[in-house]
């Protein structure tokens, strides 16, 4: 395994993290120990033990997490705990004392004297950052517990916006960042450089779901990323660049960390093997979508807010570009149906309605604004499935 400097926390991080989610008996729902199966607890049991066995000594978990907290409560008091890095993420509310409570139950549950590290779970809205850093608001209540020796370190997870993930960063109160960036998306790089300059540790949600369904890729990226898998090519990427600490990886069982550990030994030679592949993949979209649209596709389009019916028009060309230039169907047909759902990572709804809205004055700084309405248009025929009732 490697490990780098996870920013200011000084913490010797894994380049994978494993996530807590995938190993679990249920990601939402919480239910009592006795209703656990023992062959799931084995199996989260088994999984643990073979992160650590290859050096991934980062525990990541979240109070939202369903069983995941009370789960890992039942071994990790059984391991050498100056070996660990836990990390669990808890949503800042309005109510900071209801905040104290929610962590105070996390450690419980986890049975851990203390957590390295502490994540406010979701600034997704300004309204999150404000509950989040007020006088006596969420973060008091963090400093608080670290002051009492239960907490380390101190961050935050967003799925927000680019703009409001800086200026979370530059209240420079937080000591490392959870947010999404990969090859297929790489909007937030403006926050990692930020992140950066202020000596944040940076880590990388979801990079092989979020990051494309890597794990069930289609032929035509599969070929495109030819000789790696594309999970290990995307690992690559990422890990290609040391501003990126680490990669969450959510493994459901023990053997889910053997085709992402194959990326370590190709650490010192990604400057070799990953310019012939990203080459490819460049020539392979530009010869599908266009030139000009490849290089520009995305200048002057508005957010999500701004625009007629809160249509999500970047999100939704992006998710397009990867359906026709990748093959990648299935994760932008996923992706598109989980707009209108007002869920932070996917805000705003799709372009079913497009039509009943004049676009030009919200297009005018798009050098694409003549022909944008009928690719979305096209982006809805191609991606949208009906609604389940």
């Amino acid at each position: 395994m490697q490990y780098r400097r996870f920013g200011r926390t000084e913490l010797p991080m894994p380049v994978f993290s494993c996530g807590g989610m995938r190993y679990v008996y249920t990601e939402y729902e919480e239910v009592t120990q006795d209703k656990i199966p023992n062959e799931n607890q084995r199996n989260l049991e088994a999984t643990i033990r073979r992160a650590l066995e290859v050096g991934i000594n980062h525990i990541e978990t979240a109070r939202m997490y369903g069983t995941s907290e009370m789960q890992l409560g039942a071994i990790l008091p059984k391991l050498p705990r100056e070996k660990l890095i836990v990390q669990t993420k808890v949503a800042p509310t309005s109510d900071s004392e209801n905040f104290r409570s929610l962590c105070e139950k996390s450690l419980a549950l986890l049975k851990l004297d203390y957590i390295d590290l502490l994540t406010l779970h979701g600034i997704n809205y300004d309204q999150q950052l404000q509950d989040s850093i007020r006088p006596n608001g969420c973060l008091d209540v963090a400093r608080q517990l670290q002051a009492e020796g239960k907490v380390k370190f101190i961050g935050f997870s967003t799925h927000a916006a680019t703009d409001l993930i800086i200026k979370t960063i530059k209240t420079n109160q937080f000591d490392y960042v959870n947010l999404h960036w990969y090859y297929i998306n790489q909007f937030n790089w403006p926050a990692i450089e930020v992140a950066t300059h202020h000596d944040i540790g940076v880590f990388i949600i979801s990079p092989s779901d979020k990051g494309g369904m890597l794990y069930k890729p289609p032929q035509k990226l599969l070929d495109l990323c030819h000789p790696l898998s594309a999970m290990v090519f995307n690992d690559l990427f990422c890990l290609s660049h040391p501003q990126i600490h680490t990669l969450s990886l959510g493994a459901s069982k023990p053997s889910d960390f053997n085709e992402h550990l194959k990326v370590i030994e190709l650490l010192e030679q990604a400057d070799e093997i990953l310019p012939p592949i990203l080459n490819r993949l460049e020539e392979a979209a530009i010869a599908t979508l266009g030139k000009d649209w490849y290089s520009s596709w995305h200048t002057g389009l508005p957010r999500y807010p701004q625009t007629p019916g809160e249509i999500n028009i970047p999100v939704i060309l992006w998710l397009r570009n990867l359906a026709i230039a990748f093959d990648m169907f299935e994760y932008a047909t996923r992706r598109y149906n989980h707009l209108n759902t007002a869920d932070p990572w996917f805000p705003g709804v799709t372009a079913e309605r497009v039509k009943q809205f004049d676009l030009g004055d919200c297009l005018r700084h798009s050098p694409h604004a003549d022909k944008i309405p009928a690719l979305l248009e096209d982006a809805h025929r191609l991606l949208s499935q009906p609604s389940q009732g």
